[in-house]
């Protein structure tokens, strides 16, 4: 098999799966050095490497989605709240969640460096978090783990940065629970891709 098949094979596998359970097939070391690795290794923009990651196991992991729940309790309208509620819980019946931050000293660094650049930095920085989502998201699901992108920011982000004295530079971008799937994930649709999704010119 080429490398991108064998690439593009994880790709095709990487799935949104909500219902998880606290249990993982590799240990937490294992899942450690996913995310670091990760995180070194995460294409940035002008090599800013501005993006950071907090992973969450055990009574820290439900300490979040307990917090998340708090604040939803209070906003969301009562009729609603179950079904939000259910969401939540099984988020926090993973096995760990990572936290995905953009430095925002880096961003304004760059900033002011490259003053013609400045209102794209901000673009480029989610567009490099977002590639550290993906390889995370892909490393995990080739252990068998399941996971899901949540995006539970702003609104909790206060309470995260003083829970875990996070820096106030730090700007919470994304969630990701991850756990053993407990359900398999629903039937993936595509739309068309070849003259809607993707065009080719000047092919010899």
């Amino acid at each position: 098999m080429s490398g991108s098949a064998s690439f593009f094979d994880a790709v095709k596998a990487r799935r949104s799966v909500y219902k998880i359970s606290s249990e993982s097939p590799i240990p937490d070391e294992k899942i450690e050095e996913i995310v670091k690795t990760a995180v070194k290794h995460a294409p940035t923009s002008f090599n800013s490497q501005s993006s950071r990651a907090v992973l969450l196991f055990g009574e820290e992991h439900k300490k979040l989605w307990d917090i998340t729940l708090n604040i939803l309790r209070e906003i969301v309208p009562a009729e609603q709240f179950p079904t939000t509620e259910a969401k939540i819980k099984n988020f926090a019946a993973g096995h760990g969640t990572v936290l995905f931050f953009e430095d925002q000293e880096v961003i304004k660094s760059l900033q002011a460096k490259f003053p013609i650049y400045h209102d794209q930095f901000p673009i480029w920085s989610e567009h490099a978090n977002a590639i550290l989502q993906f390889i995370v998201w892909t490393a995990l699901e080739q252990e068998g783990l399941g996971a899901t992108l949540q995006h539970y920011n702003p609104l909790i982000s206060p309470k995260v940065q003083a829970t875990w004295n996070l820096p106030a530079n730090w700007t919470l971008v994304a969630q990701m629970p991850f756990g053993a799937p407990a359900a398999p994930p629903a039937e993936r649709t595509y739309a068309p891709v070849e003259g809607e999704r993707f065009l080719v010119f000047g092919k010899q």
